[in-house]
């Protein structure tokens, strides 16, 4: 075992995180826009239908986002291994997979929509518009899902730079298209949807043209023996149903919260949907270390060098941390100022000002719980973050349970803070786990 720990320095979380928590905050600035833009029609009929409609993608493709985790995972061991065969064979099983399992999603999304309308409770004109959202945005299918595997491969590689252009390119356009389709053609709710579809086929074939070289190779005369045998395959389909069931669990997490809003009215639901919109923000930007510690764990994971692994966790959780409390100074000095962003509606921006101090306390509950994952995601121990994350779904609902007869909307969120503490709480547990195999 190496015990040179000298290799990872804080400039080298930086190279990594920096590009990411850049790139990571456009994509929550991007659902603020679908917002603001919205939420500028009258009443809030239509800032509840844009968040149902995403709610559901939350489910169709967040449900698939092993795949860019998971690629990670196997990409960083493999360069720590330096096996450019297997690394290789990785590249085509993950786009393989991501381009079929876009096809059956795009073949299933229309019941998969009414169901998810069915199951949600919210007023008829919200499901109306939200439905409308939804069947334009399910063609998108399998562009997501090929940019998930882009970026897996990219972080794997620790090619953060490419990350962040696929990230500005696909948002920028996003945004622009937004802006166009909206306020300029009027297109509504169905502007929005368009917008994403768009700039999500723009920005896979941005990916692929990234990617071009190690793909040629790859698919230069492949080894589709190997490529396809049954153990290499139940090994990504087995670690990748363990991070689907756990990626599911948290997407359910956060459609009950946006349920339950539902629930208490079509005002309350407008005013979570924006603080939510802050919860995003935060997640995206502190995750650039989780993603951070994936690529450096990983890597030296693959290699067997223990100190390495350490100090990449130290550094980068380090940096997480610092991080989290910057982001609730900034909540705490201009939220009320951001909030506006999102809406002209006095009622909404009363009814968000008024449970704010949770997205104020949030980066700091929740940090924990992004570094673990990304120090589990790494080194591949996928089996532990499922039953942590079963675990921590069922004690948030036992509190919602609880807390939101008792509170109301701030029982909803107190649920959620304390889901966010138990999911670090029940990885911590099997961290120790992690050091001892390496």
């Amino acid at each position: 075992m190496s015990r040179d720990s000298s290799a990872i320095t804080h400039r080298n979380v930086w190279s990594l995180a920096g590009p990411i928590i850049a790139s990571n905050i456009s994509v929550p600035l991007v659902g603020a826009v679908d917002t603001a833009v919205v939420g500028r029609l009258p009443g809030p009929t239509y800032i509840g239908a844009v968040a149902l409609g995403a709610l559901i993608f939350s489910f169709l493709y967040w449900g698939f986002s092993f795949l860019r985790m998971g690629t990670t995972g196997f990409v960083a061991r493999a360069i720590g291994a330096k096996d450019q065969a297997e690394l290789s064979r990785t590249y085509i099983r993950v786009l393989l997979l991501a381009l079929v399992s876009g096809l059956v999603v795009i073949i299933l999304g229309k019941p998969i929509i009414q169901l998810a309308l069915a199951i949600i409770e919210s007023s008829n004109a919200v499901e109306s518009l939200a439905a409308e959202y939804a069947y334009i945005r399910i063609w998108s299918a399998p562009a997501t899902l090929c940019l998930y595997v882009f970026t897996g491969i990219l972080i794997g590689l620790h090619n953060t730079r490419d990350v962040f252009l696929l990230q500005v390119v696909m948002n920028l356009t996003n945004i622009v298209l937004d802006l166009a389709f909206v306020p300029w053609l009027g297109l509504g709710v169905a502007g929005v949807a368009w917008a994403s579809l768009i700039a999500e086929y723009l920005a896979a074939g941005l990916g692929f043209w990234i990617l071009r070289k190690p793909l040629a190779d790859a698919f230069t005369d492949p080894d589709w023996r190997r490529i396809l045998a049954i153990a290499p395959m139940l090994l990504l389909l087995r670690s990748n149903s363990h991070i689907f069931v756990r990626t599911m669990c948290l997407v359910f997490s956060f459609a009950f919260f946006t349920a339950q809003s539902a629930k208490l009215g079509e005002l309350v639901l407008a005013a979570n949907t924006i603080l939510l919109h802050l919860q995003s923000i935060m997640a995206y930007g502190l995750d650039g270390f989780a993603h951070a510690v994936e690529a450096l764990a990983g890597s030296a994971y693959g290699a067997h060098n223990r100190n390495r692994f350490k100090r990449a966790v130290k550094l980068t959780t380090w940096w997480a941390a610092a991080g989290a409390a910057a982001t609730s100074l900034f909540y705490l000095l201009l939220g009320e100022s951001i909030l506006s962003l999102f809406s002209d509606q006095k009622a909404v921006l009363n009814t968000a000002s008024a449970f704010l101090p949770w997205m104020i306390a949030a980066p700091i509950v929740s940090v924990w719980s992004f570094q673990l994952d990304g120090v589990f995601i790494g080194v591949g121990h996928t089996r532990e973050m499922r039953n942590a994350m079963l675990g921590s779904t069922l004690g948030y609902l036992v509190l919602v349970w609880i807390l939101l007869p008792m509170l109301g909307n701030h029982g909803l969120f107190l649920a959620l803070t304390l889901f966010m503490l138990l999911r670090a709480l029940t990885l911590w547990y099997y961290y120790p786990q992690i050091s001892r195999v390496i």
